[in-house]
């Protein structure tokens, strides 16, 4: 068939793809320890699902206005207005089918063809895929394991041209777990701010910062009004597949994600909205429960790599990723996460599906059982020692 030209700038999604192999060979009697998946595992709390079945049951299936029901919009203008330290509006907030639409719909909004976008690499690949869908020339930022995966605020500089629009942050980010620090946070604003260009900030994994208070870079001087903030429910309230995510932007761009929404979505889910406002305002017991338990697996995960001849692994400071350094071995890091699944049954991501600068390293998700991690790490020793 013949396709739009423009398709073929798109990637595919490495983590979804062996899972889908790691399926298969359980279909085949196989027993995989999975740890490609990004997404929590743990049931979505109760009081949220039943807040979503009592929504269904109140007349809450219908079409809501396109940026998401006015009650939800006052309740995360709030929340980050408190966590963030500024004041937010309603009208500064979009409600989405989840976090990539805020992705797609501001690279849509703000770059023209030819305009530059700097984004972390390794980093989440459909950060890459879309700059160059819509056009953008996409300049890669690497994240060096000397700097705790960090980039080096004079590559920045460096990369930063009359032509650059937008630079994208993740933090803590995927895949490596990394969190800039508030130190890095002002001079990027500084430099935003010189230079007059915007900054999309992904802050998805927000509550799992497990060393020091999460800092956003939308709270310095100056920021509020060049910053398009990305948050969501999926990781903080394991609600993956509700789809509720949102940006906190200047007013004139939420305008613009707003008619992108209508255009496309038409809208969020009703009855999640619902949930999504319970899942804010009242308990955040799971959240605390969860955030001791992933900073519990982060240690024994890490613990273990290291304790694997041929792979150093430094503690990623949040998220749910460990991105274990693995050039020792005899063997590249696509093929190694290849020979791992077929011969340890260990399900993992080299490096590379995040980018030219992940070769070289492995990203392992510890959003599974203790018990699992410990498994899989003494299935990878076993397997390593063969090579």
């Amino acid at each position: 068939m013949n396709f739009a030209t423009r398709m073929d700038s798109l990637g595919g999604d490495a983590a979804i793809e062996v899972f889908t192999k790691a399926k298969q060979l359980e279909s085949q009697g196989r027993n995989i320890i999975h740890l490609e998946i990004g997404q929590p595992d743990f049931k979505t709390p109760k009081n949220i699902r039943k807040a979503a079945f009592q929504a269904m049951n109140d007349g809450y299936t219908t079409y809501t206005p396109a940026a998401g029901l006015l009650k939800l919009r006052e309740v995360i203008a709030e929340h980050i207005s408190q966590t963030r330290n500024i004041s937010v509006n309603s009208d500064e907030v979009v409600v989405m089918p989840g976090a990539k639409p805020v992705i797609f719909f501001t690279l849509l909004a703000l770059i023209n063809s030819g305009d530059e976008v700097i984004y972390p690499n390794p980093g989440f690949p459909v950060y890459e895929s879309v700059i160059n869908l819509v056009g953008g020339k996409p300049i890669p930022l690497p994240l060096l394991e000397e700097l705790d995966f960090q980039f080096s605020i004079d590559n920045l500089v460096n990369s930063i041209s009359e032509k650059t629009k937008l630079l994208i942050l993740n933090s803590p980010h995927n895949p490596t777990g990394s969190v800039l620090t508030a130190e890095y946070l002002e001079a990027i604003a500084k430099l935003a701010v010189k230079h007059n260009f915007y900054v999309l900030s992904d802050e998805i994994y927000s509550h799992l910062n497990y060393d020091s208070k999460f800092t956003s870079i939308i709270s310095f001087p100056s920021m509020k009004e060049r910053t398009i903030l990305l948050d969501g429910h999926s990781k903080t309230y394991a609600m993956t597949g509700w789809r509720l995510g949102y940006s906190i932007s200047p007013k004139a761009i939420a305008e613009k994600l707003d008619k992108l929404m209508l255009n496309s979505n038409s809208c969020a889910c009703s009855f999640t909205q619902i949930a999504g406002i319970e899942a804010i305002k009242n308990s955040q017991e799971f959240v605390k429960k969860t955030f001791a338990e992933f900073k519990q697996r982060r240690d024994v995960i890490v613990d273990g790599l290291n304790s694997i001849s041929g792979i150093n692994c430094r503690k990623p400071a949040g998220a749910f990723y460990a991105f274990p350094n693995v050039k020792q071995l005899p063997i590249s890091s696509n093929k190694l996460a290849d020979y791992l699944l077929a011969e340890a049954g260990v399900a993992l991501l080299p490096g590379t599906a995040y980018g030219k600068f992940g070769d070289g390293y492995l990203r392992l998700s510890y959003a599974n059982s203790i018990e699992n991690i410990r498994e899989g790490i003494s299935r990878i020793e076993t397997a390593i020692a063969k090579l």
